[in-house]
């Protein structure tokens, strides 16, 4: 088969920190760009903290060059997050910027991408409930990474077996774990803990998770408490009401204490996490439990006491970890899942007009509408 002529150049940096360990873009997604008439400039190193050799990138048909090169020859740059203000200020005017931006509380940032004269994508923006959309959810893939992770940080961190387990010594009983929040992260965080052989139970305020937590073989915890109406847009939880948020903490803070092991996920998008286990809770549970807060960060957590990217051990002997940034800590499969997303998010703006192929914001298309914060007709 014919290749297709090359209309769009997509550059992809170097994201690399202490805690920063994904890349987005990965060499089996050159490949596939290509096809739709994508080619791809590379930082040299991009994809080494996923394994992936700058012959890797080579093979599959990208450019390996320095940073400046990237900035200079992109037509769209592709980022896990989102450019900080010294690479902002290199980007050229025009250029597109496809990424993780914060749009929903960080003003500031768009107005800098605004005068910078760039477009600009919001991966966060992206309208779940449309089938068309599944692809390029960066949302749902990287946080079934975190769920994953999340379960294996919490079995190291316990001091006993997750499973039942019957030795010379006596049978060992199996770990009680609780997961607040059944999105995509708390679902997948059920099914792993399961499978290492936990008894599980999970909590969400949405009616339609309880059907979802038990078809995985989990208990529903019962608050009693009635947030039947916590469902928000698209299937994702809403923001509760302070009233419904006292009833909820209280509610869980006296549940907890059964259990070994709590793993909270649940998160507003774009917004502050709701707090779901209060100090109270924590200081009510048994010593040597643990607890991963998932939504640990700047803002705060689910967790009251809960420090990203520490571990905070309680005067009662509980351990709670602070992991905003476990999807990093899977950093080949994660890479390999937010390149699909990043580059189908692309392809979705390539579009021919009178036999022109280019880049092209559509504000009537209801994906275009929503994700484009800075750029086109905003």
């Amino acid at each position: 088969m014919a290749e297709k002529e090359i209309v769009v150049t997509y550059g992809v940096l170097s994201e690399r920190t202490e805690v920063e360990k994904r890349t987005g873009l990965t060499p089996d997604i050159v490949t596939r760009l290509k096809r739709s008439g994508v080619a791809c400039v590379v930082e040299k190193g991009l994809g080494i903290d996923a394994h992936f050799t700058d012959a890797d990138y080579e093979k599959a048909g990208a450019r390996v060059v320095s940073r400046d090169e990237v900035l200079t020859s992109s037509d769209v740059l592709g980022f896990v997050g989102r450019p900080q203000a010294e690479v902002l200020d290199q980007i050229k005017p025009g250029t597109w910027v496809i990424g993780a931006l914060n749009s929903f509380t960080d003003e500031d940032y768009l107005t800098q991408l605004q005068q910078r004269g760039v477009v600009a994508v919001a991966m966060e923006r992206l309208p779940r409930q449309l089938s068309s959309a599944q692809s390029m959810d960066e949302m749902t893939s990287q946080n079934s990474v975190t769920g994953y992770k999340a379960v294996l940080k919490a079995a190291d961190a316990y001091g006993s077996f997750f499973p039942m387990m019957t030795t010379a010594a006596g049978t060992i009983r199996p770990a009680k774990v609780l997961v607040l929040g059944a999105g995509i992260a708390g679902l997948q965080a059920i099914g792993t803990a399961k499978r290492l052989g936990a008894v599980v139970t999970a909590y969400d305020v949405r009616p339609a998770a309880k059907s979802e937590v038990e078809s995985l073989g989990a208990k529903f915890l019962d608050l009693e408490v009635d947030l039947s109406q916590g469902q928000g847009d698209g299937g994702y939880a809403r923001e509760l009401t302070a009233e419904e948020r006292a009833a909820q903490q209280a509610a869980v803070d006296k549940k907890a204490a059964e259990f070994d092991v709590i793993i909270t996920t649940a998160q507003v998008p774009g917004r502050k996490p709701p707090v779901l286990l209060t100090a109270a809770g924590v200081n009510g549970l048994k010593r040597g439990a643990v607890v991963v807060d998932c939504a640990a960060s700047d803002f705060g957590g689910n967790v009251e006491g809960s420090v990203p990217r520490e571990t905070v051990i309680t005067e009662g002997g509980v351990t709670v970890l602070g992991m905003p940034d476990l999807a990093s800590g899977v950093p080949v499969t994660a890479s390999q899942q937010i390149a699909r997303n990043l580059a189908d998010t692309l392809v979705h703006f390539v579009r021919t007009h009178d036999d022109a192929t280019a880049l092209t914001v559509d504000m009537t298309d209801e994906i275009d509408a929503a994700m484009v914060v800075a750029g086109g007709d905003k």
